[in-house]
């Protein structure tokens, strides 16, 4: 069994940890949390979307997008009203308040890049990495979730 300290698993999580804790300090003063920071950049390059479309972008279910979506709405950030073609659908897109958060993040990116410990290329190879890496685990979920609909219940027939 290879050690802690050589576990993938173990330096991805402790890679993800850190970087929003990075992040916190840059974004506390814009009223945002790192989540919320996400959805603002997946609503700035398509707005309005849909709740379903926000979480395949984010890799995040509606169980925990909604409760966000809802805080972020309470704060001025966003609205979310039904689409008028299908009732069934939330829109969601940015408020004039979260719209005006996007000249900040010039700020947030370059005070970012001081923290982390990477060149331009290497930041740029480890994101073609883990983006590889994502794919290849949102596959291996979806087969699992595909297998586990097909296999028989225990004791029936």
């Amino acid at each position: 069994m290879p050690r802690l300290d050589q576990q993938l698993c173990f330096a991805l999580y402790s890679a993800s940890g850190l970087m929003t804790k990075v992040y916190r300090p840059l974004l506390e003063p814009l009223g945002l949390t790192y989540p919320q920071y996400l959805v603002m950049l997946a609503l700035w390059e398509h707005a309005p979307s849909t709740i379903g479309a926000l979480g395949e972008a984010l890799g995040l279910d509606s169980a925990t997008l909604t409760p966000l979506l809802k805080r972020m709405e309470a704060s001025g950030l966003v609205t979310r009203r039904r689409d008028a073609a299908d009732e069934r659908r939330v829109l969601v897109e940015p408020t004039a308040k979260g719209q005006t958060l996007r000249a900040h993040m010039k700020d947030v990116s370059a005070a970012l890049a001081c923290s982390v410990p990477l060149g331009a290329g290497e930041a740029k190879a480890l994101h073609a990495t883990l983006t590889h890496l994502v794919a290849g685990l949102r596959k291996a979920a979806t087969d699992d979730r595909s297998a586990d609909a097909q296999a028989p219940v225990p004791g029936s027939r």
